[in-house]
């Protein structure tokens, strides 16, 4: 069993989306890439809310990135929601083009870790 802090992010096509929901109940979301860094979550989400209910927008530093560029983490409140945010672009948000990939994440409530059973080659990173 591997405990995680935060849950990761996974990005997977969505076949095996489909496989991993049989065995854990997961959130579903959306990676905003080259994303103007001095766009701030109320933004980004006031963007996508248009697709649904976000239920968390967190932006960072894109490390990936040799440009001065940032990432948003994006988790709707359903699968129908994300997949629809995803399929409608391109996206321009603050008159920027950027890229979208989904991805999953192991629902956790309250801050709680994260318990994966066999699981232990997953890390809490972006996967290109």
């Amino acid at each position: 069993m591997t405990l995680f802090k935060l849950p990761p992010y996974i990005c997977l096509p969505k076949k095996y989306i489909d496989i991993l929901a049989k065995e854990y109940e997961l959130e579903h979301g959306l990676i905003v890439e080259e994303l103007n860094p001095y766009v701030n979550e109320g933004y980004v989400q006031a963007y996508f809310r248009q697709w649904g209910s976000i239920t968390s927008c967190k932006i960072r530093k894109n490390p990936n990135s040799g440009k001065n560029k940032s990432v948003a983490f994006l988790i709707y409140s359903t699968e129908d929601e994300a997949d629809m945010a995803d399929w409608v672009g391109p996206h321009h948000v603050a008159g920027t083009e950027v890229k979208l990939r989904r991805f999953v994440t192991f629902k956790v409530s309250n801050g709680r870790s994260c318990y994966v059973r066999g699981c232990s080659d997953l890390r809490p990173k972006m996967m290109k």
